[in-house]
C-alpha cells in the first residue's frame, strides 16, 4: 500500500541546508500497524507528512496504492488527503466554536454531503467512539481525551483506508492515552492502516511493527 523508495527530504533555513530523511526506502502493507519512533530531529515527524501526502519528497519515489504520488497534482493530493487518508494529530485540531458534531461533519463538506445524512453520519461515527452524549459539547466542555475521540470520528468518518497519527497520546494523561490506543487496536483489527509517531516505548507497544528513525535514516525496523 506504501512504497518508498530512496526518499530524501531537505529544508533550507536561509543559507543553510537541512538534510532531515536521507534515501529512506520503506514498504508498509495494507492493514498494519506501524509506529514510527527517534529522538527529536531524526525524522520522523517529516516522514509521516511524507506518507499523509503533507509534504513533498526532493529525492526518491513514493507510490501509494500505485499512484505516483511525486507526480500527482495539488487537486489530486487534496482528494488523495480527503478520500484515501484520516489524520489525527496531538493538539486535536478542533474548532473551538462548533460542537463536537459539526467537527465530525467537516470532512462531509468537501464530499458535499447533504445536511441530514451528514449529522446522520457524525453522529453515528462519535456513537462509535462513546461519545454519543457529548455530541452538542463544544471542544471547551470536553477532556483532552474525549476531544481525541471526536478527532478520531472526524478522521474516520470518510471511511479512510489508512489513519495517519501524530503523537496521538501526547497531549493526554497517561489512563487517557491508553484508553486512545485501544481505541486505535480496536481499528486496526477492523482492518485500517495506521501509521503512528511517538515517543513514548508503552504506546509503540500496540502497534505490530515499530521503525526506529536516526539521523534521517532507518536504524532498526522490528516487527512482533
Amino acid at each position: 500500500m506504501i512504497d518508498l523508495c530512496g526518499v530524501s527530504k531537505s529544508y533550507r533555513l536561509g543559507e543553510v541546508v537541512l538534510a532531515v530523511l536521507k534515501g529512506i526506502s520503506l514498504h508498509i502493507d495494507a492493514g498494519e500497524f506501524v509506529a514510527i519512533m527517534g529522538s527529536s530531529g531524526s525524522g520522523k515527524s517529516t516522514l509521516l507528512n511524507v506518507i499523509g501526502c503533507l509534504d513533498t519528497v526532493d529525492e526518491g519515489s513514493y507510490r501509494l496504492d500505485d499512484i505516483a504520488i511525486e507526480s500527482a497534482s495539488e487537486d489530486e493530493l487534496a482528494a488523495l488527503r480527503n478520500r484515501r487518508l484520516g489524520f489525527v494529530f496531538q493538539s486535536f485540531n478542533l474548532i473551538p466554536r462548533i460542537n463536537a458534531l459539526r467537527n465530525v461533519e467537516l470532512p462531509m463538506i468537501y464530499h458535499r454531503v447533504a445536511p441530514a445524512e451528514r449529522q446522520r453520519r457524525a453522529y453515528a461515527a462519535l456513537k462509535n467512539v462513546g461519545l454519543e452524549d457529548r455530541a452538542t459539547h463544544s471542544p471547551a466542555k470536553l477532556s483532552g481525551g474525549q476531544q481525541q475521540r471526536v478527532a478520531i470520528a472526524r478522521a474516520l468518518i470518510n471511511a479512510p483506508d489508512i489513519i495517519i497519527a501524530d503523537e496521538p497520546t501526547g497531549s493526554l494523561d497517561s489512563a487517557s492515552g491508553h484508553d486512545i490506543m485501544r481505541l486505535f487496536s480496536q481499528l486496526h483489527q477492523q482492518g485500517k492502516t495506521i501509521v503512528m509517531v511517538t515517543h513514548e516505548n508503552e504506546i509503540a507497544a500496540y502497534a505490530q511493527r515499530v521503525i526506529y528513525l536516526r539521523d534521517g535514516v532507518v536504524e532498526k525496523d522490528e516487527r512482533r
